[in-house]
């Protein structure tokens, strides 16, 4: 019993006393790895689904002429001319706290307990999400209230990515990493889904306050999950690190301990408490890693793309002929997601393609490349019909979430445990940090410019050959590691 003790101390509240309630018999390494997969995946899945009711609702805020001749009146202040322009800046609020933020929690979450750390920034992110659908009950009409709210929430936010990603680096190994993560950062898109549908519904009642109450008070109680649940890393469940010693006669397949209870913990526990709390990684340091850098830049560029989508889509859908007809607010919700579901397919496929060959670089610049082409189709010909919209802004979705999944997630783990760093192990949330945040300047960068050229100009084009130059560039910045890639690829 004293061995349960000692390694339940170590355990969340309410996983200890699961544990304990079993009569002190640890689960198995595989079904705490199971725990982890799933509370991870319903975090970040709702750290997605709280930043999707902006776009949601952009319309209700900032109605079209033929709206408001149908009575719409919009909110103050984003319902006069240059309300395009002002959504904008929210959104830069938000995104530009939340890449800054991204830098230095990093390297917080490198020094302190990961499982604390995330749930803080769940119910901080959750309340912020909740004001900002407030200001309807609460009548508030000043922006300086909407920047406030926008810039406390990005940064609650900024906890999230190096949180998920390096507790998940913690528990699985390099082997197929690629496939796993790309499965598991489905997240990202089923957020997207989940925050689109519930925003959308709370619109058809009239309601767009509510688009942000409800996703912000899911956020909360998944943050509350976290606390209970979950376990950051096998040390604190008494079994060994997938980075830590091959396998022996004492220890299960893949390093896993023979047995889940009794004297088999005993060596693990010991090993563990040894291991408790090595130095975090520097910034510096986590710089120097081959391909940080090169990484970083590409993903500013594919995320300026992506997280355009995520807040505009529905907006552009909404103002767009598609077969003869306009959609409502509430369907231009619902028909964006179909762009997210297309990235589910497409981070799952970068992952499997990027393991089959060994290629991250070759995978991530091959999706970008082709996603110009689609990108134009999907401008000039997906207003034709529904049928046409929807096959091309799927295959739209694949291509651009592909490559952004694929870096943020395998390639951010894969360098945050590079040989270069001499047995650090305390490196990979500062590594996704660098590369995330530096994505994340990008993604505010392109959000703003949409508000600024949808504002000055009633013609999309000039969007999409923002688009088009962001992922041409993001393809270019790949090319020597491809090269290298390619190189070392054996010849058959």
């Amino acid at each position: 019993m004293e061995k349960f003790r000692s390694t339940s101390s170590r355990l969340p509240p309410a996983m200890a006393r699961f544990v304990a309630a079993r009569g002190g018999r640890n689960l198995t390494e595989s079904q705490y790895r199971m725990t982890v997969l799933v509370i991870t995946f319903l975090s970040y899945m709702m750290y997605h689904a709280s930043r999707k009711p902006p776009s949601i609702v952009k319309s209700v805020l900032n109605p079209t002429e033929e709206q408001r001749a149908l009575g719409e009146r919009g909110w103050a202040p984003f319902n006069g001319p240059d309300g395009n322009r002002l959504l904008g800046q929210t959104d830069v609020a938000f995104l530009a706290s939340y890449s800054i933020g991204m830098f230095f929690s990093g390297h917080i979450g490198d020094s302190m307990d990961l499982r604390v750390f995330l749930t803080y920034g769940m119910i901080g992110s959750g309340v912020f999400v909740c004001m900002f659908g407030m200001a309807r009950a609460w009548e508030r009409h000043d922006m300086f209230y909407f920047i406030f709210v926008q810039v406390c929430a990005g940064l609650f936010q900024s906890t999230g990515w190096p949180s998920v990603v390096s507790i998940m680096g913690n528990w699985f190994g390099k082997s197929k990493r690629g496939l796993i993560m790309g499965v598991w950062n489905a997240h990202t898109s089923v957020g997207n889904i989940l925050g689109s549908l519930i925003a959308s519904r709370m619109l058809r009642y009239g309601d767009w306050g509510a688009a942000f109450t409800v996703n912000g008070l899911l956020t909360i109680a998944v943050g509350l999950l976290v606390h209970g649940w979950l376990v950051v890393s096998p040390e604190d469940a008494g079994y060994q690190s997938p980075a830590g010693t091959a396998g022996d006669a004492s220890k299960g397949e893949g390093g896993i301990m023979a047995s889940s209870d009794g004297d088999a913990l005993k060596p693990a526990i010991e090993g563990a408490q040894q291991r408790r709390k090595p130095q975090a990684a520097g910034f510096a340091a986590a710089l120097k890693i081959p391909g940080v850098v090169t990484f970083s830049l590409c993903l500013f560029f594919t995320k300026l793309v992506a997280y355009t989508f995520l807040y505009w889509l529905p907006f552009y859908i909404e103002r767009t002929e598609i077969g003869g007809e306009y959609l409502t607010a509430a369907k231009a919700g619902e028909l964006s997601t179909l762009f997210d579901i297309g990235g589910v397919a497409g981070g799952i496929i970068a992952g499997y393609v990027s393991d089959r060959f060994n290629a991250r670089s070759l995978t991530s610049a091959g999706f970008v490349y082709l996603s110009i082409p689609v990108l134009y189709m999907y401008r000039e010909y997906g207003s034709m019909n529904m049928t046409a919209n929807v096959l091309l802004m799927m295959l739209a979705g694949a291509l651009v979430n592909g490559p952004y999944a694929l870096i943020t997630t395998a390639v951010s783990a894969d360098l945050g445990t590079h040989e270069s760093l001499k047995g650090n192990a305390r490196a990979l949330a500062t590594v996704t940090a660098i590369i995330d945040g530096t994505g994340s300047i990008g993604a505010a960068v392109g959000p703003f410019l949409v508000g600024y050229i949808s504002a000055h100009s009633n013609d999309w084009n000039h969007v999409f050959f923002m688009l088009y130059a962001a992922d041409l560039i993001a393809g270019l910045l790949l090319m020597k590691l491809v090269i290298k890639e390619i190189r070392q690829m054996p010849m058959s």
